[in-house]
Order: C-alpha cells, then structure tokens, then sequence
C-alpha cells in the first residue's frame, strides 16, 4: 500500500490548535464556568483535523504519538496516585499536622513576614499543594498580618512565596511530579537540581521580608487565630516530635538517590504505621484514608479545610487532565507542529542563556495565553525537550526551568487559574500581591543568570561539545 506523502508541519498549522487552544480555554474557564480537561482535548481534536487534512498524517500515526506521549508521563502519574496515599495516610497519622503545629510556633511580630514565609513553606511542603496552604492558614496569617498594621499585599506575597516554594519542592506536588516527566528526567534528580535556584532565591526573599519586617517589631501580635488551630491540633492529635521523622525520611530519600516510586510507598507504609501507633488507627480508618482521603471533623473550619484531602481518588482529576493535555502534546509533536514552532524561536536563541532565556518567555506566555500551569508546563516541555537535548543539556535542565518559570509565574497572572485563586482566597488583587511575591520574581531570573553564566547548567554524560 502506499503511504501518503506528508507536508512539513509550518507555524502557520501549528498556530491553529494553539489559538483554539487559548480561545477554548479562555471560554470555557472564565465564562461557562468549566475545567480545562474538555478544551484541551477537544483542541486536540483540532489539531488532529489539522494534522489529517493539512499534512497528509493518518489517524493511526497520531494515535501511537499519543500513546507514545502518555507513556512517557506514566510514571508521574503513578508517583501522584501514590502521593494522595500519602498524603492520607500521613494526614490520619499526625504528621502534617505536626509539622503545622510546630511552624505556627515560630509566629512573633518582629520577624512575622520571614516567619509567615517560612511557615508556608512547611505546609506546601508537607501537602504538596501551594493551594491549600494559602486557603487555610493563608487566610489566618492575612488577618494576623492586618491586625499588625501590614500591606495586606506585603503579607500575601509573603504567603504565596512560601507556598509555592513547598509546592514547587515537594515531591507530594503534581508539578514538580508532572516537569521531569515531561523534560524526561526523574523525580529526585529534578528536585535536587532545583535546590540551586530555588535555595538562593528564597533566601533573598527572606532577606528582603526581614529588612521589611524590621519596623513591625514593636507591634503586638493577635494571636487568637492562631491559638485556635493550635488548641484544636492538639485536641485531636497526638503531636510528637517523632513524627517528623516521616518528612526527614523523603529528604534522604532525595539526598540518597532512592528511587521515587519504591520510596514513597514507604512513605505511605510508615503514614500508616504511626496512625496505627501514635493515633490509635484502626485498619479500616486507614484503609479509607489511604483510598479516599482524610475527612477532617474537628468543628474548626480552618483546621477542617486544611486537613481535608489526600486519598488515591483525589489524584484522578489532575490524572485525567494530564492525559488530555499529553493528547494534545503528542497529537501537536507526533506531526511536527510543536517542533515547527521551536524551531521559529531557536532562530534567536544560539547559546544556553539564550535557549533559557527563550523557554522562560514561551512559558510566561503559556501562563499568560492558556490561564493555565499545566499546560505552561507541558507544551514547552514536549516543544523544548528535543533542543536540550540537542545541545547537550541534562534534562533536569529544562525540568528545572518548567518550574523555575511555569509553577512560580501562574499566581503573578490575574486571569490564570492560580491568580485567581490566590486572589480570591486571600481576599488581595493580584497585582497588589505581584510586587511582594519576592520568590516568585526573582527565581525566573536567577534561572536566567545561570543559563547566561552556565553556573550548573549540566551536560549530558559524555557529551563533548563541539565548535
């Protein structure tokens, strides 16, 4: 039989599904009150007709680019079933409410921006989620802030930075599972790499919530809020310090190279474990925690709202919109059109500064066109990861950069999903907040100057570059 001849995929095609895509998303999210799985799929309904009609592809070929697409991303989704296990399990066992218990202790008015910050990036780091972190004691930390006198906006950068510095750390984060699978890197290796971005970035944020905080030092702090979710964690937990050895443990697992998949199961075996216990846990409480979640009943809203997540079925809707969006990846890199767009912007990028410097406005972009981080990480991810390659870059490069860029800008967007939200929950305007997200701002451009200077920008094993 013979095979149809197929034409070179040009910007132009690629930019059909693309504009579908911002349009589809833009409709669906803000006007009919949607989620962004239908859009994305039905974009890549449209990007199939494009590749069918246009470019002479058969339905068959872009079906295996999607299969092909999807497998590459199977293990992040395994690793985040297993994170809402996790996160279950370690809930119902008192380890996240441990580890809040002992951040909100670290609360005093002279260092309340650096404390705030800090504390944020406990409860992102121990949920995996900037979302609820911000939702919970967010909103107790804004009222607190207030009390003293603060920039409501000065308090929320402080917040937002802190969150989103756990949730791009944590390996609990659908991000930070979602940007190595799509640069094909793994989970620790990412994590470990972005430790040199991320590390300096938010110790200059702390730096400049100090010098800020200095002049609150005389204020007195209202701590009625605080002493609330206190009073309530340790009436329905039994609050150990052993407990943290749970968190301890997944940081050794990261130092000591363990494989992400293996090592998280522990995580959860040991959740269970010390429900049974220190909680007193039977196996049936256990057993629905781990499936289905914790269900907070404390009669504390805050407390209630914070503790209430977690489960194998709470990972299936960013299960399924990874799968719609990766069918949209494969259908766009399966007929050439992602790499028809890659290849309009390399004309300007022609060293490693340039090639960072280029994917971090292609994913602001993203943020800012499609409302969306994930897909602010996905379509560069699969449109970038040939061009690293290429030049010899380690794909925890180009993973580091997805989140240096994707996961930090999304709340600086006031229209994108995240800004939104953080708008709405902390009751502050987006770009009353922008200025104050210390972290969020200055972690894109370090990830910049290293791409300039080539400070840990790692090559590939063996590769030798050459004139």
């Amino acid at each position: 039989m013979e095979t149809k001849m197929k034409k070179k995929a040009t910007l132009g095609h690629a930019l059909i599904p693309m504009a579908f895509i911002i349009v589809a998303l833009i409709v669906t999210m803000q006007f009919w009150g949607g989620d962004p799985h239908l859009p994305i799929l039905f974009s890549a309904v449209v990007a199939a007709i494009v590749a069918i009609v246009g470019l002479g592809f058969t339905w068959k070929e872009l079906e295996d680019g999607i299969v092909d697409t999807i497998k590459m991303a199977m293990q992040a989704i395994l690793i985040l079933m297993i994170i809402g296990m996790i996160i279950g399990t370690w809930i119902l066992g008192g380890i996240v409410p441990t580890m809040i218990y002992y951040g909100l202790k670290l609360l005093s008015p002279s260092i309340f921006l650096v404390a705030t910050c800090l504390l944020c990036c406990i409860v992102s780091l121990a949920t995996g989620s900037s979302w609820t972190t911000a939702g919970t004691v967010g909103i107790a930390l804004v009222g607190v802030g207030i009390g003293l006198g603060m920039n409501p906006g000065l308090v929320a950068g402080a917040i937002i930075s802190g969150a989103y510095f756990g949730d791009k750390m944590s390996p609990l984060s659908d991000t930070t599972n979602l940007a190595p699978a799509m640069a094909g890197s793994t989970l620790f290796d990412h994590i470990r790499h972005m430790v040199y971005t991320t590390g300096p970035s938010l110790i200059i944020a702390l730096i400049l919530y100090g010098i800020i905080g200095v002049r609150f030092a005389g204020n007195e702090i209202d701590t009625a809020a605080i002493n609330e979710i206190l009073t309530g964690l340790e009436a329905n937990f039994n609050i150990s310090l052993i407990l943290l050895l749970a968190p301890v443990l997944v940081i050794a697992m990261v130092v000591f190279k363990i494989p992400a998949i293996p090592g998280l199961i522990g995580g959860t075996v040991l959740g269970a474990l010390f429900a049974f216990l220190f909680q007193g846990a039977d196996m049936t409480a256990i057993v629905e925690a781990t499936h289905y979640g914790y269900a907070s009943d404390t009669g504390i809203t805050v407390i209630d709202d914070l503790l209430s997540r977690g489960g194998l079925d709470s990972m299936m809707w960013t299960v399924s919109l990874i799968l719609c969006a990766m069918s949209f990846g494969g259908v766009m890199e399966k007929s050439g059109m992602l790499e028809a767009i890659a290849s309009s912007i390399m004309k300007l990028a022609h060293g490693t500064g340039s090639l960072v410097l280029a994917t971090i406005i292609t994913i602001i972009a993203m943020n800012m066109m499609a409302g969306d981080q994930y897909l602010a990480i996905v379509i560069p991810g699969r449109m970038y990861r040939q061009i690293y390659e290429d030049r010899g870059l380690h794909p925890k490069n180009l993973s580091r950069v997805l989140e240096d860029a994707g996961t930090l800008t999304s709340p600086l967007v006031p229209w994108n999903s995240c800004g939104l939200f953080m708008s709405g929950t902390l009751g502050v305007a987006t770009l009353v907040y922008l200025p104050y997200c210390f972290l969020n701002l200055i972690n894109p451009l370090v990830s910049i100057f290293y791409g300039f200077t080539g400070i840990t920008m790692e090559k590939l094993p063996g590769y030798e570059k050459t004139a």
